[in-house]
């Protein structure tokens, strides 16, 4: 019987290399474990896990003989690590392999939302741009100043990349770090108060829920852009809403939201949002590298081995 459960909806290359490497029993989501006859249960000593619903206590308990439990993408607050602990379950996740894709993605929105490159396209498809001239002016971009929330792994990736549009780096972390001259704040809403456009790139979980919160909003004032790539949880999401559509912030580009995919409908209705569903590192190579360096942890655990990537 098969040692490994893999839960989560994977594609078909995916599902096809773990069948490959692992022969897993599959179920789409944690839900599954309960369906799962005593005996499939308690011969699972490995679960490769793909998802944001949550992995806990619960469905710990319904996998005896549970050693790892092997996380696709480095965010890994939908498992209760703490209660991975108390069972003595490792768990790992996906760093690093995705930092690129995920800048990248927020450089996109920071420039879309400045640019209004989103609204600029639909004025020349509609025929606008032929009938009624030339688009309205917008924002530039290169030369302002910046927020990081959050200088880890991404971060420091998305702070490179805005240092190359010559942008004036703010950052705020836990404590300083050794940086090319960046400026550090130890309180957010300082640091909102201070930029144009504020990142956040924090790592999700209970800790950093509504870190962004209706202070550190209202602290960004009418020109600032909030961009998260983080998760949902980290930005107060009612207080968000009610800041961009009174115009009391200039616009937000958000990868990430509460309810995914069912996200607030008043995001939809405002112009300066540029709104993308969750896929920073969403493209085919970095995925292949999440996917295979999930794998490669749970061969290691089968084996004996180190892990290559825990987190616990």
């Amino acid at each position: 019987m098969a040692k490994t459960l893999a839960i989560g909806g994977y594609n078909d290359r995916d599902q096809e290399d773990l069948s490959k490497t692992f022969n897993p029993v599959f179920v789409p989501g944690p839900e599954g474990v309960a369906g799962l006859d005593d005996a499939a249960r308690a011969n699972v000593t490995a679960v490769a896990y793909k998802g944001h619903k949550p992995f806990g206590s619960v469905q710990m308990d319904l996998l005896p003989n549970l050693g790892l439990i092997a996380n696709y993408g480095v965010g890994y607050d939908a498992i209760d690590v703490g209660a991975a602990d108390a069972r003595k379950i490792k768990v790992t996740n996906t760093p690093d392999v995705l930092n690129d894709d995920v800048a990248d993605i927020a450089v996109g929105m920071m420039l879309c939302q400045g640019r209004e490159m989103m609204q600029a396209s639909a004025w020349a498809r509609s025929g606008n741009w032929a009938r009624n001239g030339e688009y309205r002016l917008n924002r530039k971009v290169t030369g302002s100043t910046v927020g990081i929330l959050g200088l880890g792994r991404i971060g420091r990736e998305i702070a490179n990349r805005l240092a190359a549009f010559k942008m004036d780096i703010h950052y705020y972390a836990r404590s300083e770090k050794d940086t090319p001259g960046w400026t550090y704040h130890s309180d957010p809403v300082k640091l909102a108060a201070a930029v144009d456009f504020l990142v956040v790139a924090l790592v999700g979980g209970k800790d950093t829920e509504k870190f962004v919160s209706h202070e550190v909003i209202a602290a960004m004032g009418p020109r600032g852009v909030l961009i998260n790539i983080s998760r949902g949880t980290t930005v107060d999401e009612a207080a968000l809403l009610d800041a961009l559509e009174a115009n009391k912030i200039a616009g937000a580009g958000l990868d990430v939201f509460l309810n995914e995919p069912d996200i607030d409908p008043r995001f939809y209705q405002l112009e300066n949002v540029v709104i993308q569903p969750h896929q920073g590192s969403g493209t085919v190579e970095t995925r292949a590298a999440m996917a295979q360096l999930q794998r490669d942890n749970v061969a290691a655990f089968h084996a004996g081995n180190a892990l290559l990537t825990a987190v616990n």
